[in-house]
């Protein structure tokens, strides 16, 4: 087992976060919890093709994005300020485009709420990396639940 504390918690809540294409992954290594970074062209070392079923890394694979726009959805309605409130949820409806529209939203008319947003972004991503983790048998179930007891929400303004 790997131990918690060794982890960075925000490169793996990165890898679990990447949507951006298939032609790459993020993997881990299940023995010393390094993160690394293969990819079609240029294998895991940039330089050398390898393919994925010769390593033994375990691969990161994104979460989908509904997870994450649940975080945008349960800001907005945690935001004590009702017209920032409204105007975020309002943003988020539709479609497509609604994690641009929050983050316009954001920088144009709530700045002020910036600071806030970035900590509960991420303490929501490194909450999800530890339950990764514990889900992958790479940390202990306890170190698991005693992170996610001790790192909770940050309270918002």
């Amino acid at each position: 087992m790997l131990d918690l504390y060794q982890l960075d918690l925000d490169e793996i809540a990165f890898a679990l976060s990447d949507q951006t294409d298939y032609e790459h992954r993020w993997l881990i290594n299940p023995d010393t919890g390094e993160v690394a970074f293969w990819s079609s062209d240029t294998g895991i070392d940039g330089e050398t093709l390898v393919d994925l079923d010769e390593l033994d890394e375990l691969p990161i694979d994104p979460l989908p994005s509904y997870i994450w726009y649940q975080d945008m959805a349960d800001f907005a309605e945690l935001v004590d300020d009702e017209r920032a409130r409204r105007r975020l949820t309002r943003a988020i409806e539709g479609r497509r485009g609604a994690f641009r529209r929050f983050k316009d939203e954001l920088h144009e008319e709530f700045p002020n709420l910036l600071p806030a947003w970035y900590a509960f972004r991420d303490s929501r991503a490194r909450r999800r990396a530890v339950e990764w983790l514990a889900d992958n048998s790479l940390i202990e179930n306890d170190a698991a639940s005693q992170y996610l007891t001790e790192h909770p929400d940050p309270d918002l303004p």
